[in-house]
Protein backbone atom coordinates (compact mmCIF):
# COMPACT_ATOMS: atom_id res chain seq x y z
CA UNK A 1 0.00 0.00 0.00
CA UNK A 2 2.97 2.40 0.81
CA UNK A 3 5.29 0.75 -1.25
CA UNK A 4 5.50 4.50 -3.36
CA UNK A 5 6.00 6.66 -0.08
CA UNK A 6 8.89 8.63 0.67
CA UNK A 7 7.44 9.46 4.29
CA UNK A 8 6.90 5.62 5.15
CA UNK A 9 9.43 4.41 3.52
CA UNK A 10 11.94 7.12 5.13
CA UNK A 11 10.41 6.32 8.49
CA UNK A 12 10.68 2.92 8.81
CA UNK A 13 14.13 3.14 7.44
CA UNK A 14 14.77 5.59 10.40
CA UNK A 15 13.62 3.44 13.19
CA UNK A 16 15.56 0.72 12.19
CA UNK A 17 18.80 2.27 12.32
CA UNK A 18 17.70 3.98 15.78
CA UNK A 19 17.89 0.70 16.86
CA UNK A 20 21.14 -0.25 15.37
CA UNK A 21 22.80 2.54 16.73
CA UNK A 22 21.55 2.54 19.95
CA UNK A 23 22.37 -1.08 20.71
CA UNK A 24 25.95 0.11 19.52
CA UNK A 25 25.81 2.92 22.31
CA UNK A 26 23.67 1.63 25.06
CA UNK A 27 27.13 0.58 26.29
CA UNK A 28 28.12 3.83 26.66
CA UNK A 29 25.00 4.87 28.16
CA UNK A 30 24.41 7.42 25.18
CA UNK A 31 21.35 7.86 22.93
CA UNK A 32 22.37 7.68 19.38
CA UNK A 33 21.81 11.74 19.49
CA UNK A 34 23.69 12.26 22.18
CA UNK A 35 26.61 9.82 21.19
CA UNK A 36 26.81 11.21 17.37
CA UNK A 37 26.63 14.97 18.98
CA UNK A 38 29.62 14.15 21.04
CA UNK A 39 31.74 12.42 18.28
CA UNK A 40 31.27 16.08 16.74
CA UNK A 41 32.61 17.81 20.15
CA UNK A 42 35.30 15.45 20.15
CA UNK A 43 36.09 16.25 17.10
CA UNK A 44 35.98 19.90 16.95
CA UNK A 45 36.45 21.24 20.48
CA UNK A 46 34.90 24.48 21.09
CA UNK A 47 31.96 24.47 18.51
CA UNK A 48 29.48 26.64 19.30
CA UNK A 49 26.18 25.32 20.18
CA UNK A 50 24.62 26.79 16.84
CA UNK A 51 26.68 25.70 15.15
CA UNK A 52 26.22 22.04 16.46
CA UNK A 53 22.64 22.79 15.32
CA UNK A 54 23.22 23.56 12.50
CA UNK A 55 25.32 20.89 11.48
CA UNK A 56 23.11 18.41 12.99
CA UNK A 57 20.18 19.97 11.01
CA UNK A 58 18.58 19.92 14.49
CA UNK A 59 16.33 22.77 16.27
CA UNK A 60 18.45 24.90 18.61
CA UNK A 61 16.29 23.55 21.94
CA UNK A 62 17.05 20.09 20.90
CA UNK A 63 20.34 20.71 20.75
CA UNK A 64 20.27 22.71 24.06
CA UNK A 65 18.43 19.37 25.76
CA UNK A 66 20.99 17.14 23.82
CA UNK A 67 23.79 18.93 25.55
CA UNK A 68 22.44 18.83 28.90
CA UNK A 69 22.26 15.00 29.06
CA UNK A 70 25.76 15.18 27.92
CA UNK A 71 26.89 17.75 30.49
CA UNK A 72 24.53 15.92 33.16
CA UNK A 73 26.60 13.06 32.46
CA UNK A 74 30.39 14.84 32.94
CA UNK A 75 30.81 14.10 28.65
CA UNK A 76 30.90 17.91 27.88
CA UNK A 77 31.40 21.74 29.22
CA UNK A 78 29.88 25.12 28.08
CA UNK A 79 32.25 27.71 28.46
CA UNK A 80 31.98 31.35 27.39
CA UNK A 81 33.02 31.51 23.61
CA UNK A 82 36.31 33.86 23.65
CA UNK A 83 35.04 35.34 20.58
CA UNK A 84 31.27 36.36 21.88
CA UNK A 85 30.85 36.60 25.25
CA UNK A 86 27.29 35.97 24.17
CA UNK A 87 27.31 32.37 22.88
CA UNK A 88 28.66 29.16 24.53
CA UNK A 89 31.53 26.83 23.29
CA UNK A 90 30.84 22.93 23.61
CA UNK A 91 33.94 21.14 25.18
CA UNK A 92 34.63 17.47 25.72
CA UNK A 93 35.93 16.75 28.94
CA UNK A 94 38.50 14.12 30.15
CA UNK A 95 35.68 10.93 30.57
CA UNK A 96 34.65 11.75 26.68
CA UNK A 97 38.10 11.88 25.38
CA UNK A 98 38.63 8.80 26.77
CA UNK A 99 36.45 7.18 25.08
CA UNK A 100 36.31 8.52 21.68
CA UNK A 101 38.33 6.26 20.36
CA UNK A 102 35.55 2.98 21.45
CA UNK A 103 32.43 5.21 20.61
CA UNK A 104 34.26 5.51 17.02
CA UNK A 105 34.47 2.25 16.79
CA UNK A 106 31.23 1.39 17.98
CA UNK A 107 29.62 3.83 15.16
CA UNK A 108 32.09 1.69 12.39
CA UNK A 109 30.94 -1.27 13.24
CA UNK A 110 27.14 -0.23 12.82
CA UNK A 111 28.74 1.07 9.20
CA UNK A 112 30.60 -1.87 8.10
CA UNK A 113 28.01 -4.56 9.10
CA UNK A 114 25.66 -2.16 7.26
CA UNK A 115 27.82 -2.21 4.14
CA UNK A 116 28.20 -5.78 4.44
CA UNK A 117 24.66 -6.40 4.61
CA UNK A 118 23.56 -4.33 1.75
CA UNK A 119 26.96 -4.31 -0.77
CA UNK A 120 29.57 -1.40 -0.55
CA UNK A 121 28.17 0.47 -3.60
CA UNK A 122 24.79 0.38 -2.40
CA UNK A 123 25.23 2.02 0.77
CA UNK A 124 27.26 5.08 -0.56
CA UNK A 125 24.71 5.76 -3.29
CA UNK A 126 21.99 5.35 -0.71
CA UNK A 127 23.41 7.75 1.77
CA UNK A 128 24.02 10.00 -0.90
CA UNK A 129 20.52 10.09 -2.34
CA UNK A 130 19.27 10.82 1.28
CA UNK A 131 21.15 13.52 1.64
CA UNK A 132 20.39 14.89 -1.71
CA UNK A 133 16.70 14.64 -1.03
CA UNK A 134 17.60 16.08 1.94
CA UNK A 135 18.97 19.02 0.67
CA UNK A 136 16.51 19.92 -1.72
CA UNK A 137 13.69 20.20 0.73
CA UNK A 138 15.36 22.67 2.70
Amino acid sequence: MFDHCLYFNTAALARRLEREWAAAFRPFDLTPPQAFMLRMVLDQPGLLQREIADQLTIARPTATRALDGLEAKGLVERRVSETDGRELAIHPRPKAVAMKAALNEASGAVTTRLKRLLGAGQFNETVSKVRGVRSALR
